[in-house]
């Protein structure tokens, strides 16, 4: 490996999360926080826990952001073959078109990425905190991980809390207590950046939509010409389909089926 390569954006994120992630940690064990009373009083189970919850979350990280997220194959495989076979004979064209960056073809769904410079299926999002896309593998990995992270750091900002007595004079308390309380502010943004996250992913998740799609749906060429969004089928069925992949089916498939039921709605409203 190239000395430069260590240098990398995806690597000095990476390690910039890992050392932030420990150092407040680190913070939180050795101010006069609940933790610290913990361990003094014996009880381990809970720090111990903490600790768990901690490196769960950097490893779930680590998980999404290292691993495929779904990248389009640029030669196709034999299966994909027969899935774009399969899509030419779907009732009313679907508007597949080839990419104009890396020239594949691109399922429905699927978006270029001009950080990655690769074409991932699902696309949802670039996360910069991830120096990674979002995509169909491992989108429920990173709505798991908001989710856990969530809980680390409502936890983290309870501990801080509780070791940030104040008293005067100021000069005093914010020599021995300035960096807890700088890293209570920190700990406030990320967990409301990491609430409004969730909540965001978990009503796309609901509705079976990306936030590509969200936000650009009106220049979306298979959203634009529907007037609903044809890949939800409800609630328990968009959130199966998400956490566990059934029903499976090609999001072509899904598409055709939408337009069958909306046809057979028309002809029934005649």
């Amino acid at each position: 490996m190239a000395p430069w390569a260590l240098l990398s954006p995806g690597v000095l994120v990476r390690t910039g999360h890992t050392v932030l992630t420990w150092g407040i940690t680190l913070v939180l064990f050795l101010h006069d926080t609940a933790l610290r009373q913990w361990e003094e009083q014996g009880e381990l189970l809970l720090p111990l826990t903490f600790l768990l919850l901690v490196l769960g979350s950097l490893l779930l990280y680590l998980a999404v952001s290292l691993m495929d997220p779904g990248y389009v194959n640029v030669q196709p495989q034999p299966q994909e073959e027969v899935k774009e076979e399969q899509t030419a004979m779907v009732p009313q064209a679907i508007p597949l078109r080839r990419c104009r960056y890396c020239l594949v073809l691109q399922p429905l769904r699927a978006r270029h990425c001009r950080e990655c410079r690769r074409c991932v299926r699902r696309y949802d999002h670039h996360c910069p905190w991830m120096e990674n896309c979002v995509g169909e593998r491992n989108h429920p990995l990173f709505v798991a991980y908001l989710a856990l992270q969530l809980v680390v750091l409502l936890w983290s900002l309870y501990l801080a809390w509780s070791g940030l007595h104040f008293f005067q004079p100021w000069g005093l308390w914010l020599r021995s207590s300035g960096l807890l309380f700088a890293t209570f502010l920190l700990l406030s943004l990320f967990s409301l950046v990491a609430s409004l996250l969730l909540a965001s992913h978990l009503y796309l998740v609901a509705s079976n939509t990306t936030t590509w799609e969200f936000i650009s749906s009106h220049r979306i060429t298979y959203l634009r010409q529907r007037p609903s969004n044809p890949f939800d089928r409800g609630l328990t069925r968009n959130l199966a389909h998400f956490f566990c992949g059934w029903p499976s089916g090609s999001w072509e498939t899904l598409w055709a089926e939408g337009e069958d039921e909306e046809g057979e709605g028309r002809s029934q409203a005649v």
